[in-house]
């Protein structure tokens, strides 16, 4: 198979989080797209298993198990289209739903591709699973911020969203992976959204995603789609919105995802660069 690399959420092939992107992957077992996706060790390898008049079958698979939606191989998939067809829109049929996606060049002439995600929705986490949370984690209640309560988020996938009270608190992640995937498997969450809000409309992040097999994910489209539509849940943000998320920057791979969160659908949109791995 043709596997491509790209770095998402950045202009830079050294920062960003890579994915692995197959355009032609019709034909390919589970197996083999599990084995590509190991073999490539990304976070997410993205597959176009079929195309159709009305757009495109993708898949996604981390190198333990397939996902429902990943956010950053469909902005590098997104990309890896527009070079080679032209940008323009392009609708993607994951296992969570219809995903469209619209590719463009920004004023600097770096190709962007901004996803709507599924309707997103948002709900207060278990009590006992924020203490497991917490305690995988080695935080203390203390360390969250009160202005944003723990939940789980979803826009096409589930995330457990933490938020910080300082950004030191952040900064120091060192937690029980073993421990926090039970969890999380259990619980069917991709990852843990792990935030500090610098700014009204500015935040840092982190990702843990042990059910993947990965230690951290440098920059989450899905979680990014599922922060907006939490804090337009929990009336953190007055819709429509404009955020700015920063993930990455603890591991030296900084990304940006900009998120808009629209007051009149379900559905949230995040804005990227993508840009080819040689």
């Amino acid at each position: 198979m043709d596997l491509l690399r790209y770095a998402a959420f950045s202009d830079d092939p050294a920062a960003g989080n890579p994915a692995g992107v197959v355009l032609a992957a019709a034909g390919l077992t589970d197996a083999e797209m599990l084995a590509a996706a190991a073999g490539i060790g990304y976070s997410e390898t993205a597959f176009l298993v079929g195309r159709d008049d009305t757009g495109h079958d993708i898949r996604y698979f981390s190198p333990l198990a397939e996902v429902p939606f990943c956010g950053h191989a469909t902005v590098a998939t997104a990309v890896a289209l527009a070079e080679r067809d032209g940008p323009g829109p392009v609708r993607f049929r994951t296992r969570s739903g219809v995903v469209p996606v619209t590719t463009a060049p920004d004023p600097d002439g770096r190709l962007t591709a901004t996803l709507t995600s599924v309707d997103a929705r948002s709900e207060p986490a278990a009590d006992a699973d924020v203490r497991e949370a917490l305690a995988a984690l080695d935080w203390a209640p203390a360390d969250l911020d009160p202005a944003l309560p723990p939940h789980v988020a979803y826009a096409g996938a589930f995330h457990l969203v933490l938020a910080a009270a300082t950004r030191d608190r952040l900064a120091a992640l060192d937690y029980d992976f073993d421990r926090l995937g039970t969890l999380m498997a259990a619980r069917d969450w991709t990852t843990l959204q792990l935030v500090w809000r610098q700014e009204p409309a500015v935040f840092q992040s982190r990702n843990p995603f042990p059910p993947g097999g990965v230690v951290e994910d440098p920059a989450t489209g899905a979680a990014a789609a599922a922060l907006g539509g939490y804090l337009r849940e929990v009336g953190a943000i007055r819709p429509p919105a404009a955020l700015t998320v920063f993930q990455g920057v603890d591991l030296g791979r900084p990304g940006r995802l900009d998120v808009t969160v629209p007051a009149d659908r379900g559905g949230i949109d995040v804005r990227g660069t993508a840009v080819r791995i040689d």
